[in-house]
């Protein structure tokens, strides 16, 4: 990989991003036929967070941060920086002071295949930031990656501009080019929710409501009334 800096990416659909981010994560990744969903150990340093947003990717070197600041400039109000590294790495990469330049920039969050410190400071201003690991070792600057370049984050593909929406339950990354679909679904299956949710708290059973009964019968469970009955 060339050390470059692509400026100019194409971003998806803005409404696409704001239906899926809506949707969160769970239902986002069911619409996209249950992938994009990045490893699980990829966890926000703060409960509650949740952001959506296009991707502006990093490739860095492990132990080293140097890209990290080189793409700050490159971010746009609502984007996401991705974070990955040419090889496993848990070191400190991302800090306070990169949290407050990106929040200056209005940038909705990070994510990172690799360690976050200043885990308080960056959780009392309420930036963002899912990660693989709360590392307090500190990285150098010191060797060239690229910025806006296809990345792999926590096993999954990232192009530039890539929808990234990102909650309690992890991080899903929506291929740009599947974005305006892939929320259409979203939206379709949260209304589906909804109007199962309303019945089964009005008590139906999701036995019933499902129809489970007959094929589990079928696959040979049996009620009985008493445990010395078997």
């Amino acid at each position: 990989m060339k050390p470059v800096v692509v400026r100019n990416i194409k971003r998806a659909d803005s409404n696409a991003i704001g239906t899926l981010g809506a949707v969160g994560v769970s239902t986002a990744h069911e619409a996209l036929g249950r992938s994009g969903l990045m490893k699980p150990y990829m966890r926000p340093i703060w409960p509650g967070a949740q952001i959506a947003g296009p991707a502006v990717t990093v490739l860095a070197q492990p132990g080293d941060n140097w890209m990290i600041h080189v793409a700050v400039e490159q971010c746009q109000k609502g984007d996401v920086l991705v974070v990955g590294c040419t090889a496993d790495n848990s070191d400190g990469m991302f800090g306070e002071l990169l949290a407050t330049a990106l929040r200056a920039r209005g940038v909705a969050g990070l994510v990172i295949d690799a360690g976050c410190r200043d885990v308080r400071p960056i959780s009392d201003m309420r930036f963002p930031v899912w990660s693989k690991a709360i590392s307090a070792k500190g990285t150098v600057k010191a060797t060239l990656g690229a910025v806006n370049v296809p990345v792999v984050c926590a096993g999954v593909n990232v192009e530039p501009g890539d929808v990234v929406v990102a909650d309690d339950d992890g991080v899903v990354v929506i291929p740009k080019k599947v974005a305006v679909e892939t929320a259409q679904k979203a939206q379709k299956r949260k209304d589906d929710e909804d109007g199962k949710r309303k019945q089964l708290e009005a008590g139906t059973l999701s036995l019933d409501m499902y129809k489970m009964r007959e094929p589990l019968a079928k696959a040979g469970l049996i009620y009985i009334d008493h445990a010395e009955d078997n």
